[in-house]
This record gives structure tokens, C-alpha cells and sequence, in this order.
């Protein structure tokens, strides 16, 4: 994720938290609840970081559909 990528506060806390070990798997719901929002304003966030490649959809669509982080490629730093 580039420097300049900007998120708003829940999209912060999801990101940190997924990167700490989410347990389960992350679907609007879940995110509504935890961020305390509606799960329209969930499911924007999630489409805002899946359009800047943050987030993805799992294989598995409709009513079960949940997100896990884009994997990011190994750098050699």
C-alpha cells in the first residue's frame, strides 16, 4: 500500500485488525458492527479498498461473500 493511499478511521482499524490476526472471516456485517456503522457505509468502505487493491472478495460470492487482504508480493529489501 503506498504512503499516500488514504483510508478513513474504520478502514484503519480493519486494515490494523486484519493485519494483526482477524479471526473468522471479515463479511459487511461484521464490519458494521465492529465499527459501529451501517452496513451500506461497510460495504463502501470495503469496495473503497478493494478498488485501491487493499482488499478482495473470496471465491465464494452472494450471501456468504467476505473480504481477506490483497497478498502483498515479497520485497528484497
Amino acid at each position: 500500500m503506498p504512503a499516500a493511499t488514504i483510508l478513513n478511521e474504520r478502514q484503519q482499524k480493519m486494515v490494523n485488525s486484519l493485519l494483526d490476526g482477524f479471526t473468522g472471516k471479515l463479511t459487511t456485517t461484521k464490519w458494521a458492527k465492529i465499527c459501529k456503522c451501517s452496513q451500506d457505509s461497510a460495504l463502501r468502505d470495503i469496495q473503497d479498498l478493494i478498488k485501491k487493491n487493499i482488499l478482495q472478495k473470496e471465491s465464494s460470492g452472494g450471501r456468504s461473500t467476505n473480504y481477506v487482504l490483497v497478498e502483498m508480493p515479497a520485497t528484497n529489501l
